[in-house]
């Protein structure tokens, strides 16, 4: 009797030199593609530091627990002030 074993393929992150960034993008898209909220899903890991708020899906909570949390805020911060500085 055989046995089937099939391999779950893991899309490459786009990498960017910035670890931060490709990882919660990365981490978004999956979120996405199983119909969460990835702002919503995101916002509660950031808070509690529960990674069951990420899903498992393309190892997405894996490849967060890889920063810590002030690392993700310090990014996201950065990509806010990035896009409004200047702007009145």
């Amino acid at each position: 009797m055989s046995e089937r074993f099939s391999t779950t393929k893991m899309a490459p992150i786009q990498e960017s030199g910035n670890e931060a960034q490709d990882i919660l993008m990365y981490v978004y898209s999956a979120l996405q593609a199983k119909g969460y909220d990835p702002i919503t899903q995101l916002v509660g890991y950031i808070i509690s530091g529960d990674p069951t708020y990420i899903t498992s899906y393309n190892q997405a909570r894996s490849l967060i627990c890889r920063l810590e949390r002030d690392e993700i805020l310090e990014e996201l911060v950065r990509f806010y002030v990035n896009g409004h500085v200047g702007r009145g």
